[in-house]
């Protein structure tokens, strides 16, 4: 996930995403580079938008959260709607009595 996470500080700094950018960033960060791993990030990123891809990403699970209930979103958000009972302000003082005997 370091990799992915250097890549994306580097798109939001709006920098170059190569090789020498993602190593100069996780060897800043303390993270053992594997120049093969760099090297095949950069490549698969190369025709990827980001800015959309993080959107996408972002967005995704708020999204799908209904559909995964089996429901749409207008049925998911009337389910949620739980109606409180008014509260007793002295339900919870019956019983002390017998703390003082």
């Amino acid at each position: 996930m370091e990799y992915v996470y250097a890549a994306m500080l580097l798109h939001s700094a709006e920098k170059e995403i190569d090789e020498k950018a993602v190593t100069a960033v996780l060897t800043a960060a303390g993270v053992d580079v594997d120049g093969a791993r760099v090297k095949a990030l950069v490549s698969s990123l190369g025709s990827v938008d980001i800015g959309e891809a993080m959107a996408t990403a972002v967005a995704a699970p708020v999204a799908a959260a209904p559909a995964a209930a089996g429901g749409s979103t207008a049925e998911a958000a009337t389910e949620e709607v739980v109606e409180e009972e008014p509260e007793d302000d002295g339900a919870g003082f019956e019983g002390l009595g017998s703390l003082f005997g």
